[in-house]
């Protein structure tokens, strides 16, 4: 796999592995019907052309040539000091190989003014806590409405530093 930036030709597979992922995530924990409620708002085709357009973001995904295996997208705030990582999905067929750390990675070093990560995490979806913990995250708060305002979704925030090489 190798990280590239997402061009408006992806727009389609991104969107079909993040309806893919959410399903396979979060089907059990929100049911079918809400969850394509969410995919419809959070991943259309016009939000996920927003997020190439967004200023200060990052927008990547890993590629084998064949498909794409994973993608983040990532905004900085408080004046590019804290990297908030809006999404980080790896397809589940290959979950367990990496990919979720070498994008973690690459969306690090594509701010490099930035001393942390900060993310929300759905509690009940287990297999990204442990590897969010595994990456050197550690919880640091929690929110009712997880990824937009409003949105009723309670999460639980993570934070680690960035350590840059001297």
């Amino acid at each position: 796999m190798f990280v590239r930036t997402v061009s408006k030709r992806d727009l389609k597979a991104v969107q079909a592995l993040l309806a893919e992922t959410w399903h396979a995530t979060y089907d059990s924990i929100y049911g079918e019907a809400r969850v394509n409620e969410i995919i419809a708002e959070w991943h259309s085709m016009a939000a996920l052309e927003a997020q190439l357009e967004s200023p200060l973001s990052e927008f990547l995904v890993a590629d084998d040539g064949t498909q794409i295996g994973g993608v983040a997208y990532a905004t900085a705030i408080d004046e590019g000091k804290t990297v908030t990582l809006r999404q980080l999905y790896v397809r589940p067929d290959s979950q367990g190989r990496g990919i979720g750390g070498l994008l973690l990675d690459e969306i690090e070093g594509c701010f490099p003014d930035a001393d942390k990560v900060r993310l929300e995490v759905e509690e009940a979806s287990t297999k990204a806590v442990v590897f969010y913990l595994a990456q050197g995250f550690a919880k640091v708060g929690q929110t009712p409405s997880c990824g937009r305002p409003d949105s009723g979704i309670p999460a639980d925030i993570y934070e680690r530093p960035i350590m840059w090489a001297d």
